[in-house]
């Protein structure tokens, strides 16, 4: 007997995206598997879904993971969609069946985690020291301060270019009310957001930018986000720099923390570079695939 699908409400839209979901359940009503899809809303992104789908151990090859796939994309093709996008652990149940479902590998990416306890901070603080000619570092916790803010916001084109292969990924368009808004949702969530950014010494832009996410008790693994430089400001190390730097406050501003965790593209040699020199060690690896609606 093929699987229940039942649409759900999500009560809690994001600034820049809504979600639809659907529950797969027997005949007796007990849960099989769920599914997800977030409709970017934002400028640049309008054409984009993405889809998450769980099924139960003991319910995979019944019917139900198929099932939750053709509602979801049924949905974001009404919705007017170009791109259902997913991602899966490398040899994962899910990497098989989106192969499997019509979908195509866009995106190779490489998780690595640094460890904390252990951490020889010396290096660190000789990275994070160096002198820039040129350039000085700055912080900032949560929000952006209101100088830096509309330099913040253009600043943000420097992920504009970050590799992402064949995905049909789109380009988010940053304003300043944007920046704001982010940083705000990672409040509300109970974390904190902590930022480095290099300014240009000649006349105070920001030229780049490392985001790091940290659990509110201050325990257990920190996640960076955004990582970037302006692409006229490359090869100076800079990006090494801020990483280096924001390494280092974190393990003086959160003596229990664990690790740091970063998510690279394959591709991205730079940044994997960045990330080895700095001890990070590759955890696993995923790939992201993409259908064509």
């Amino acid at each position: 007997m093929p699987p229940r699908i039942t649409p759900l409400t999500d009560p809690a839209p994001a600034a820049s995206s809504r979600r639809l979901a659907w529950l797969a359940s027997d005949a007796e009503g007990a849960p099989l598997g769920s599914a997800y899809v977030r409709l970017f809303t934002d400028e640049g992104r309008r054409h984009l879904a993405e889809l998450e789908i769980a099924v139960h151990a003991a319910e995979r090859r019944r019917g139900v993971g198929g099932a939750l796939l053709d509602a979801a994309t049924t949905a974001a093709r009404a919705d007017g969609r170009r791109s259902l996008v997913a991602q899966a652990g490398t040899g994962s149940p899910g990497d098989l069946f989106l192969a499997a479902r019509g979908f195509r590998r866009v995106l190779a990416l490489t998780y690595a985690r640094l460890p904390l306890p252990d951490l020889d901070l010396t290096q660190i603080d000789a990275v994070a020291e160096r002198p820039h000619p040129g350039y000085a570092l700055t912080h900032w916790d949560g929000v952006v301060p209101p100088a830096l803010a509309a330099g913040f916001a253009l600043s943000r084109r420097a992920m504009d270019d970050m590799p992402m292969e064949e995905t049909d990924y789109g380009t988010v368009v940053w304003d300043v009310d944007r920046v704001v808004a982010v940083a705000e949702a990672v409040l509300k969530r109970g974390e904190a957001l902590h930022t480095v950014a290099v300014l240009d010494r000649t006349d105070g832009s920001v030229v780049g930018f490392s985001e790091l996410v940290v659990p509110g008790d201050g325990r257990g693994d920190a996640q960076h986000y955004g990582t970037g430089v302006l692409p006229e400001h490359r090869g100076h190390g800079l990006g090494l720099w801020m990483k280096a730097e924001s390494i280092r406050l974190a393990r003086e501003r959160y003596p229990e923390l664990s690790g740091l965790l970063t998510d690279t593209a394959d591709s991205n040699a730079p940044m994997l570079a960045i990330n080895d020199a700095l001890g990070y060690l590759p955890t696993h690896r995923a790939v992201e695939y993409q259908r064509d609606l």
